[in-house]
């Protein structure tokens, strides 16, 4: 009463195939998984000669990024470097001499005049760290408006957005220690 009753199969007529269908049968799953499956390799044999080759490997990765950087190829800059606005607010500061390079020597040497015994300098260096303080921001300041307004007329399309601010502390950073490295000479301006 309860049994199933078992019908014959419909016989499929090879070669007949669904309009829209993938146009294959189906792979069995285990010759899925078989394609799946990747050989699994073997550990190294000595692994600290492997984690030296790597380590090694990674250090000479990191030297030619950095070079890359310093030379100022697009492909190795991060991403606050890149772009010709930003190559051309980069020039824009490195063409000129700026008070804000020169803040870090200039404190270092107030810092050495207040040491001597005299009292001119006693009262001198307190005055003079505020006020080069000030002049460095104001330069920082008309630089950020001169690079956008020069971006602005050159790369209208792009996009500008903090440009100012990046000239400005570009031009406040030693020379020496800007990355990417200046193109230009202070006085060039074939670039700008």
């Amino acid at each position: 009463m309860f049994r199933r009753r078992s019908e014959p199969a419909p016989v499929e007529t090879p070669e007949v195939l669904k309009p829209g269908g993938k146009g294959k049968p189906t792979p069995k799953r285990s010759e899925a998984e078989k394609r799946r499956r990747q050989p699994i390799t073997a550990p190294p044999k000595d692994r600290k000669e492997a984690v030296r080759k790597l380590r090694a490997r990674q250090a000479e990765d990191r030297a030619k990024a950095r070079a890359g950087m310093a030379r100022g190829e697009e492909k190795y800059l991060q991403k606050r470097d890149r772009g010709p606005v930003r190559a051309l607010a980069r020039d824009y500061v490195d063409a000129r001499r700026t008070i804000g390079s020169y803040l870090m020597w200039a404190f270092i040497v107030m810092f050495m005049v207040s040491l001597l015994p005299y009292m001119f300098a006693k009262l001198l260096v307190p005055l003079a760290f505020p006020v080069l303080l000030a002049l460095a921001l104001i330069e920082g300041v008309l630089i950020s408006r001169q690079v956008k307004k020069l971006a602005t007329q050159r790369f209208p399309a792009e996009n500008q957005r903090g440009i100012g601010l990046y000239a400005a502390l570009r031009s406040m950073q030693l020379r020496r220690l800007r990355i990417p490295n200046p193109r230009l000479r202070p006085g060039e301006k074939d670039k700008v």
